[in-house]
């Protein structure tokens, strides 16, 4: 007789991230569940083999059945745009905060073993010294950081109190296939490349010197997949997931390629640096594609020479 697959719960599994992370699990073996209100993310996204419950997470007695019989939670719903958060703070904060709540809540009733969450770089705000490490007192400069920072806390509590193992990933600007150009996780490279796709030209915030630490998803997926297993997480850990360098607006548009126009400069951060020491540490985790390669990927996609 076979083994019976092991469950796991991916929210925001038809999104960017988690319909990545979702593949990666059915690939492992494992029976995948995905919860996804079809906000932000696409059903062409989830994996034909998965199990997709169209469900949002903020509709606690809807979720709760779903997270019977479940091993690991994949947490990747959120509402996650900046400025989304600013305008309306709180529809966000229902979705990012009481969504995880409800995440963490069902998941702790259930008996799952470990809850594994997107966290965001954006926890960190505006910081003195780069590179940026975990032991840095968060500094968010929106509704959005702050929210995704009160999730971490959230997890490290449910652990302390109920025992539930979680660990939380802090994530470095996220890029590869699937992401949507326009969406909640737009991203320079997107952009870059969508504006190029229909003859515009590459628009750039103020003047370019800001840098980001560009993460590719498939070294985003391995980190999450370790964090999944790991001997050495599950007591509510913070841990960046990032490249470990980073690049300006300006380099990133030379190695697309095209015209550039520069546009007026936005509040934000001006550089953001992932130091990933504790990654290897704990998860044994190094990134492995570098950014020009990812670009190249990306554009092929894309139909960009």
């Amino acid at each position: 007789m076979k083994n019976k697959k092991e469950k796991v719960i991916v929210t925001g599994g038809a999104g960017f991230i988690g319909s990545h992370i979702g593949d990666a699990l059915i690939k492992e073996g494992y029976e995948v569940h995905v919860i996804d209100n079809l906000s932000n993310g696409k059903e062409e996204n989830v994996n034909k083999k998965a199990i997709f419950h169209k469900v949002d997470i903020c509709k606690i007695e809807e979720i709760k059945p779903i997270f019977v019989g479940a091993k690991y939670v994949f947490h990747e719903a959120a509402l996650p745009r900046v400025q989304f958060s600013i305008e309306k703070p709180i529809e966000s904060n229902e979705a990012n905060v009481t969504g995880t709540l409800n995440v963490l809540f069902c998941a702790k009733e259930a008996g799952v073993k470990r809850v594994v969450y997107a966290a965001s770089s954006s926890a960190y705000g505006d910081q003195k010294k780069m590179p940026l490490v975990e032991t840095m007192t968060g500094n968010p400069k929106s509704p959005y950081g702050l929210q995704k920072y009160i999730g971490e806390m959230y997890l490290r509590l449910f652990h302390q109190i109920y025992g539930l193992e979680t660990v939380s990933l802090r994530y470095f600007n996220v890029y590869g296939p699937r992401q949507n150009p326009d969406g909640a996780y737009a991203l320079v490279i997107g952009k870059f490349l969508k504006q190029l796709k229909t003859g515009g030209v590459m628009t750039i915030t103020g003047d370019g010197t800001q840098t980001r630490d560009f993460t590719n998803i498939y070294d985003v997926v391995n980190a999450n997949l370790l964090a999944m297993k790991s001997s050495k997480v599950g007591k509510g850990e913070v841990i960046n997931i990032g490249a470990g360098n980073n690049h300006s607006i300006n380099a990133v548009a030379k190695m697309i390629g095209g015209e550039v126009e520069h546009i007026a400069p936005r509040l934000e951060p001006h550089d953001t640096l992932a130091s990933n020491k504790l990654a290897f540490k704990l998860l044994g985790w190094k990134p492995k594609v570098k950014l020009a390669d990812g670009i190249n990927e990306l554009k092929k996609i894309w139909g960009i020479k």
